[in-house]
């Protein structure tokens, strides 16, 4: 079936097609009346899309992750393209190509786990290094780690994403640490490794990502620590007692890695290597994001993004 893909979409199409139901919500206008606002997908990107005077009936005819075919118009809302939908109709997964959908790339997973092996495998503090090999021998947990999304939408939010940001940043930790002797790089680049993972259980991305209840209840925080209180007792497992004050930096790492606590660390950073691991996250996601807003922005205006409300500005997007 020919279609158009969410990445080539422009205002004004008629548009009659399927797409991948990321998520729905049954909402009230300020009249009263029901209307259905979807988050609509395939490989190259997200649209959002509303159906006016909708009921539960509708809304109940299709479930999240579903395939629907959709008709309706394009449009352009507060300088943002979405999709005004007549008609949804959900659709067996035998009627589409999934792969105009699977947004995972298998290759470059591959390669990204290469690179995480390389990195783990050439620290010179032994413990960290043991602890990394037996992160990386639990199966399980990397064919996870592998396909999982670093988040539901802005960074990284694609399978696979959230190994590429985990490498990314380790390859900025080794960049940025020989810069400050007083850091130990090593220690910095492990959290980075380690910062994260509990996202592997907090959002599902087997099929669209949303939070799981795990998730929604504790958080990856909390997950992040506990995935490594249970790597660790493995460690102890095999006769030696992993480093007492080595653990706790690991677990501040994790704890203090969003910066503040109206942003959800439940500690502040208060080493060095935490302090520059927060800012590395955040500049690694906040480029992440604004690359994603210069490259799905339809403005006519060939200098400058539309205004974008998620991050307060419009963006330079001119390229020499």
């Amino acid at each position: 079936m020919n279609r158009i893909p969410v990445s080539d979409l422009t205002d004004g199409q008629s548009i009659e097609q399927p797409f991948r139901a990321a998520d729905k919500q049954l909402r009230v206008n300020r009249q009263g009346g029901k209307y259905i606002l979807m988050r609509l997908s395939d490989r190259t990107g997200v649209i959002a899309a509303m159906q006016w005077n909708a009921d539960e009936k509708m809304f109940d005819s299709f479930d999240r992750g579903d395939y629907v075919f959709c008709r309706g118009r394009t449009q352009i809302h507060n300088g943002t393209l979405q999709l005004i939908v007549t008609d949804v109709e959900r659709m067996d997964v035998s009627e589409v190509d999934v792969a105009q959908f699977e947004r995972f790339d298998a290759d470059a997973s591959e390669r990204l786990l290469q690179r995480l092996t390389e990195l783990l495998g050439g620290l010179q503090n032994a413990p960290l290094r043991r602890l990394g090999e037996i992160y990386l021998a639990d199966q399980n947990f990397v064919t996870r780690f592998q396909k999982a999304a670093a988040a539901v939408s802005n960074h990284h939010a694609y399978p696979g994403g959230l190994l590429r940001h985990t490498v990314d940043m380790m390859e900025l930790c080794a960049l940025i640490a020989p810069r400050y002797p007083q850091i130990d790089a090593e220690l910095l680049m492990f959290g980075a490794f380690l910062h994260d993972l509990g996202k592997i259980e907090e959002l599902a991305s087997d099929g669209e990502i949303a939070y799981t209840d795990r998730g929604q209840l504790v958080g990856h925080i909390v997950i992040g620590v506990q995935m490594l209180g249970d790597k660790i007792a493995e460690y102890d497992a095999g006769g030696e007692a992993f480093p007492a004050e080595l653990r706790l930096h690991l677990e501040h790492l994790i704890v203090s890695h969003h910066g503040q606590i109206e942003y959800g660390s439940p500690k502040l950073p208060v080493m060095l290597e935490s302090v520059t691991l927060h800012h590395i996250d955040n500049l690694d996601a906040k480029l992440s994001t604004y690359t994603t807003v210069i490259d799905t922005d339809i403005s006519g205006d060939s200098h400058w993004t539309n205004y974008n409300p998620s991050i307060g500005r419009k963006l330079w997007k001119k390229r020499s």
